[in-house]
């Protein structure tokens, strides 16, 4: 990962336009009301399972069901901007995310008939958790369309040289839905009941489908857009106009180098979603109000480390380093920092855990802005949608993985010790991995 000797020029004037950065802000709000519908269950979990009699395999299959629709979703959400454009696309998702969301107040109504059905598949559960299964379910096929859809309009939006800085922004997001969730849900069930928590929550999609109408549109059709702007957008080379089929994009290496990131790494951020608030209430007995100051302290230093990974990079970028050096490297320094939280669950502290996991969480965020990075770096943008649907798929069946390792050893160990051995070590082993895939990434061949 050597560095060139020239730095590499940086086209940037003060009469370039900054709308690009309201379309960010759009992707970054999509990117907050995401995260909210998603956390909604990881608060109310001990609430939930003290209601409905829940244990850690119940909770468990219920994630499991969102990371089980999260995957299918994955595998045409990407083909699905690709075809039918960001805006429409990204609308679609949106709607059917907000309407399952909204949904699981009505679990406990529909659960019954779904466990009938399931009952038909050898599949036996309470009517409870037969209803969230189904909801979760779909709640996974709608927020599939979020990533893909943002990561191809950063595609449409930025040169290359601003796509980590402006993923790491519109990532941050992820970082704010799940520190507003901890601060409003839990008051939301104390005064009003767990069902408007998802009620409410749900509802915010729609605020944010007016938006988008009103405010997007392809930058060549902008009205809003200068000449200026538009020019510095699309001043990378220009790339050829081309229909990338399925079978085009499987055997390359820079698919699979996405594709394994997300298989390996997704999947903890998925545990710290689902189960850190467990975690504080189960290690030292902090009640649903209680639990929000932590949490939010977690996800604001992760905030940090979500801007400051894409950050990073494009400076190192900008300083002359090759791609594959400034990538490969910023996302070395967020892999050593995960290592800390192995000894989250020994700690005595409540402050000295927060410590430990927020490094942890910030360092995911880093890493993740450069991973959704590679793929806008070797892909054409005809392909960036699909690829990264693929990267998310399998992004979504390690998730899938982790519910069922995380339900088990936690049923059967009552300990977060071994969970946390996993989430640790996963970053170093996959760097190793990323680097034999893809030594210098280079961009992908495609005729």
């Amino acid at each position: 990962m050597a560095m060139p000797a020239q730095r590499a020029p940086v086209a940037t004037t003060a009469r370039v336009g900054y709308f690009r950065w309201t379309i960010c802000g759009l992707l970054f709000l999509a990117a907050t009301i995401n995260y909210i519908d998603r956390q909604v269950i990881g608060i109310l979990k001990t609430t939930l399972q003290g209601q409905f009699g829940w244990n850690e395999i119940d909770y468990s299959d219920i994630v499991f069901s969102f990371q089980l629709a999260y995957a299918i979703g994955f595998v045409f959400a990407g083909r699905l901007m690709d075809r039918v454009g960001t805006k429409t696309g990204f609308s679609l998702a949106l709607i059917i995310w907000s309407l399952a969301a909204i949904a699981h107040a009505g679990a406990t109504v529909f659960g019954p008939s779904v466990a009938a059905l399931l009952a038909f598949a050898g599949l036996h559960y309470s009517a409870s958790v037969a209803g969230f299964i189904a909801a979760r379910f779909a709640l996974g096929l709608g927020e599939s369309g979020n990533f893909p859809g943002a990561i191809k309009t950063v595609a449409e939006w930025f040169p290359r040289r601003e796509r980590a800085f402006a993923t790491g922004l519109f990532n941050a997001g992820t970082n704010v839905g799940a520190l507003v969730t901890p601060l409003t849900v839990p008051w939301i069930t104390v005064r009003f009941g767990w069902p408007w928590a998802f009620v409410i929550t749900g509802a915010l999609g729609f605020a944010w489908l007016a938006a988008w109408w009103l405010m997007y549109d392809r930058p060549e059709r902008h009205a809003r857009l200068s000449a200026a702007e538009l020019a510095h957008i699309r001043s990378d080379p220009a790339e050829p106009q081309l229909h990338i089929p399925w079978i085009r994009l499987i055997p390359l290496r820079q698919t699979w180098t996405f594709a394994v990131a997300k298989f390996m790494t997704d999947p903890i951020w998925w545990l710290y979603l689902f189960w850190i608030p467990d975690f504080f209430s189960r290690k030292f007995g902090l009640s649903l109000l209680e639990i929000g100051p932590p949490i939010i302290v977690i996800y604001l230093i992760a905030d940090v480390g979500s801007v400051f990974g894409g950050w990073l990079s494009s400076t190192l970028l900008a300083h002359g380093w090759t791609v594959s050096a400034a990538r490969k490297t910023a996302m070395g320094v967020c892999a050593a920092a995960v290592v800390p939280i192995v000894v989250a669950s020994r700690v005595e502290s409540v402050w000295s855990a927060v410590a430990l996991i927020s490094l942890a969480a910030a360092a995911h965020q880093g890493w993740s802005a450069n991973v959704y990075t590679l793929v806008s770096d070797t892909f054409p943008r005809q392909a960036v949608g699909s690829v990264i649907g693929f990267g998310g798929m399998c992004g979504a069946v390690g998730g899938m993985l982790i519910a069922k390792v995380t339900g088990y050893l936690l049923q059967t160990t009552g300990s977060y010790l071994p969970v946390f051995m996993i989430a640790g070590t996963t970053y170093l082993v996959t760097l190793a991995i990323v680097h034999v895939l893809s030594p210098r990434l280079e961009p992908a061949r495609l005729s």
